[in-house]
């Protein structure tokens, strides 16, 4: 529950030497080994066009779910988990006040390459649109400017009438295992209402987010009966130069990317043919869903 020694932990002293204060809820600091720096240098000038590079700039920082090392997600109470919410949405806004993109993101598990057990995730700000975030930006302008309607915003209604892929919903929320799933569990966590950015979520949007993503993940976790490990994010609409741009096309949503296939020692890898020329499938998106809908919301470990 709580280890001297664990860099995360209240009252730890971290790799730069600054001592950890004695929080109870989330605690956020500046990653001491960040990817990204505010004043990185310009690179110099290309003789090539296939040989070009732009400054990257930003800040990392990283956020304490709770000060107990042995929680995770499912295990922490609706409270916990919505102040987690409320801290991300004023990460986002801080932080998206000045840079463009905002990424926030956990890894889970040591199997997604998390070394630390305790529960955190990370919030990297760039001046820049990462790759993904340029792919999403283009495609749900595309549909915009298409068919008149946010594509998110349709995707969502579409699966909640059809429900074949729904994991779980509630008033405000909807999760499913998205059509074009590629990892065998993967889901997609979308608000009912058009919504661009975590900061636009209202108090009972929060409160009923909180709701759903304890649900999802006791699923998860009751699935092979494991901590469950996954990456996910949350992507909405740009920040910085975009705030005063038409972002109408953005629906806020959520990826959980989990690896696991068939027990919780035995994952999917994207090797090969997947690598090289295309992603199979291992199960339909319909035959997921199924499986995490049928599950309890009772954590393995509570019965």
């Amino acid at each position: 529950r709580w280890d001297p020694s664990n860099p995360l932990c209240p009252g730890a002293t971290r790799a730069n030497g600054e001592v950890n204060p004695w929080y109870q809820g989330t605690f956020v600091f500046p990653n001491d080994f960040p990817a990204l720096q505010p004043d990185a240098p310009e690179p110099g000038d290309s003789d090539h066009p296939l040989f070009r590079a732009a400054a990257a700039r930003g800040v990392c920082k990283v956020m304490c779910f709770h000060p107990w090392s042995d929680l995770t997600l499912p295990h922490m109470t609706l409270m916990d988990i919505r102040a987690i919410i409320n801290k991300w949405a004023e990460l986002e806004a801080e932080l998206g006040s000045s840079y463009t993109w905002v990424q926030i993101f956990e890894n889970k598990g040591a199997m997604m390459g998390c070394s630390n057990p305790h529960p955190h995730c990370q919030v990297w700000a760039s001046n820049f649109l990462p790759n993904e975030a340029c792919l999403e930006d283009r495609t749900q302008r595309q549909y915009m400017n298409q068919y008149g309607v946010p594509m998110l915003l349709e995707y969502a209604e579409q699966e909640g009438s059809r429900e074949e892929r729904v994991v779980v919903k509630n008033k405000n929320w909807l999760v499913v295992v998205p059509y074009w799933a590629t990892w065998p569990f993967q889901t997609l966590v979308l608000p009912r209402r058009h919504v661009c950015r975590l900061q636009d979520l209202s108090s009972n949007e929060r409160t009923s987010l909180a709701s759903i993503m304890q649900k999802l993940l006791i699923r998860y976790d009751n699935l092979f009966e494991t901590s469950f490990p996954y990456s996910m994010g949350w992507h909405g609409a740009p920040t910085g130069p975009y705030l005063k741009k038409d972002c109408r096309h953005w629906q806020l949503h959520a990826h959980y990317y989990p690896p696991l296939l068939r027990s919780a020692s035995i994952r999917k890898f994207m090797v090969g043919y997947e690598m090289l020329a295309q992603v199979q499938r291992d199960l339909t998106p319909e035959e997921a869903a199924e499986r995490l809908r049928n599950l309890s919301e009772v954590h393995y470990k509570w019965k």
